[in-house]
């Protein structure tokens, strides 16, 4: 893999793990565009450790540092194999291997034609619609030792990895959802928007 330099930017704020637990929708944190992390210091690392455990405790496969309120561009993933799943294209890679890994400032390019598949949210809980997207993507992020890598991603990982993406960005899934999904969720969005306050 690659190594490219990396940046000397500061991490945008320090944040405590352990005020960091997951943001429902509408939490405004979700609507926040993140801001490039930057250095890799102790305080971006104890986040991480922190962000898998809420991720592990909610039963994902992924969370972005935004569903945790913190507008950082980062998140981190843990996309089991899918036996079911046939090979997966050259040079690409379809889950996680059974470890979590911390992606950090990511780029993304995408590749292979779109595929519309089921999706949920861990901050839209009870709430899943069709989100078109394409099915191959490389990314290049930063992992915990403050250096680049690349991944080639397809199937589950692919999505997973735009799906968090998304996150950075301040889009959800049902900025996604097609017209019928929209009507289908209104009611249960509308119960989460009641709930919060």
């Amino acid at each position: 893999m690659p190594q490219h330099a990396q940046s000397t930017a500061r991490t945008p704020t320090e944040a405590d793990p352990s005020d960091l637990h997951l943001r429902i929708h509408p939490d405004q944190a979700l609507r926040t565009k993140a801001s490039p992390v930057g250095e890799v210091d102790e305080n971006v690392q104890r986040v991480a450790s922190r962000m898998i455990e809420v991720m592990r405790q909610e039963e994902g496969i992924g969370l972005a540092a935004p569903q945790v309120g913190l507008p950082w561009r980062m998140f981190v993933c843990i996309v089991p194999a899918d036996p079911q799943a046939g090979p997966a294209p050259e040079g690409c890679v379809q889950d996680t291997g059974g470890k979590p890994i911390v992606c950090i400032d990511p780029k993304l390019t995408y590749a292979g034609d779109l595929e519309s598949l089921e999706e949920g949210c861990l901050s839209l809980p009870d709430i899943r619609g069709q989100v078109n997207r394409p099915a191959m993507v490389a990314m290049e992020a930063t992992g915990l030792d403050g250096k680049r890598y690349t991944i080639q991603a397809a199937s589950l990982l692919a999505r997973c990895i735009q799906h968090e993406t998304d996150h950075l960005d301040g889009v959800l899934i049902i900025d996604k959802f097609g017209q019928l999904d929209r009507l289908r969720t209104r009611s249960a969005l509308r119960r989460l928007e009641r709930k919060a306050r």
